[in-house]
């Protein structure tokens, strides 16, 4: 790609962003974020006549095609007037319409930042400590108590080989624990590349328009409360210094931690080993036993799993833990009985 393609791909990145700015702006109904949006519409319309400015001094004459907004754009656009900017940051954010760190709640002090030092904003991705992880983990370890459960279970029921059944329960924990994580991966490292363009846009922005980044960043202090005054202040003191300004703009305007964009390969172990975890403890006492007393002991090892699983979920879903645990026991017991019964009308049980 030339110099003149890369200003023009640019270019088209930002009248883009302008586009959407304005359809935020139309669909917000909070009057200090529609601003927010107008003002960042109107910067990033400025910094495209810069683009512009910067494509004829390399090579004057060069046409400058008129902005058509693409489908992909008007997708978004529409999806953003259906169910609100709200609920589409994750898109919007990838589509370089950025500000829409200010629905992550109120203004948040920063660690090394002049606001004040305290903690960072929580970035948009998955946490990985703390609840984050225990969410993940105890939700990895339900998937795996329900689907080898229920594929134990459905084997037991057409067969009366134990070792088909062992066979077929480690065959489930293995494939599923790997489908896992490699899903997992292939999330993150998407995700984190993204991430990681995205921040270096920002670079490179901050390097040509320390300016209007600035002003960006001080919409954004003034839509989450601050006075115009201060607002300019804060934003004017954090792109002077490069360093600060990266870390402002990244938290601000993409509602990232530059310092937690995700690990690829932490998440798919993760994944991996709660997935098995869960796996492992409907088909445990086929390890022990065999026969009926095996299929009996996982039945009660998996119901007593799920009341627990349920319990903890409780945590992270406001209800009571009996509540809780006695849906999982129903939903996840339902899908273990109905492949159960399946597996009855394609061969024999287990004697």
């Amino acid at each position: 790609m030339t110099n003149v393609q890369e200003h023009l791909h640019r270019l088209d990145e930002e009248r883009e962003a302008v586009f959407l700015y304005a359809r935020v702006a139309a669909c917000e109904r909070d009057p200090r974020r529609a601003a927010l949006f107008r003002g960042l519409g109107k910067e990033t319309a400025a910094q495209a006549k810069l683009i512009e400015a910067e494509i004829q001094a390399i090579a004057p004459g060069t046409p400058i095609p008129p902005f058509r907004a693409s489908s992909r754009v008007r997708l978004v656009a529409w999806l953003v007037k259906r169910f609100g900017p709200r609920a589409m940051v994750s898109v919007l954010a990838a589509m370089k319409v950025r500000g829409v760190s200010v629905y992550r709640g109120p203004l948040i002090p920063m660690a090394g930042h002049p606001v004040t030092d305290g903690a960072s904003p929580e970035s948009w991705h998955n946490a990985k400590g703390g609840a984050g992880s225990l969410r993940a983990a105890v939700f990895g370890a339900n998937d795996g108590l329900v689907s080898n459960a229920s594929l134990i279970l459905g084997m037991a029921g057409a067969t009366a080989d134990p070792k088909v059944v062992l066979l077929t329960g480690v065959a489930g924990l293995l494939a599923g624990a790997s489908s896992m994580a490699a899903g997992e991966w292939i999330s993150v490292k998407s995700q984190r590349e993204m991430f990681e363009h995205q921040i270096g846009q920002e670079k490179e922005e901050l390097a040509l328009y320390p300016d209007s980044e600035a002003e960006e960043l001080a919409l954004i202090y003034e839509a989450r409360g601050l006075s115009r005054d201060e607002s300019l202040r804060i934003g004017k003191a954090m792109v002077a210094d490069p360093v600060v300004g990266l870390d402002a703009l990244a938290r601000e305007e993409l509602g990232l931690n530059p310092d937690d964009l995700g690990s690829p390969w932490g998440a798919a172990i993760a994944s991996f080993v709660a997935f098995a975890v869960g796996a492992l403890l409907p088909l445990a006492p086929f390890l022990i036993t065999t026969g009926s007393s095996a299929l009996t002991a996982s039945i009660v090892v998996t119901a007593v799993a799920l009341l627990s699983i349920g319990a903890v979920i409780s945590l992270f879903t406001g209800t009571s833990a009996l509540k809780g645990g006695l849906r999982m026991l129903l939903v996840g017991g339902g899908a273990g009985a109905a492949t159960y019964a399946l597996g009855r009308l394609f061969g024999v049980s287990v004697a």
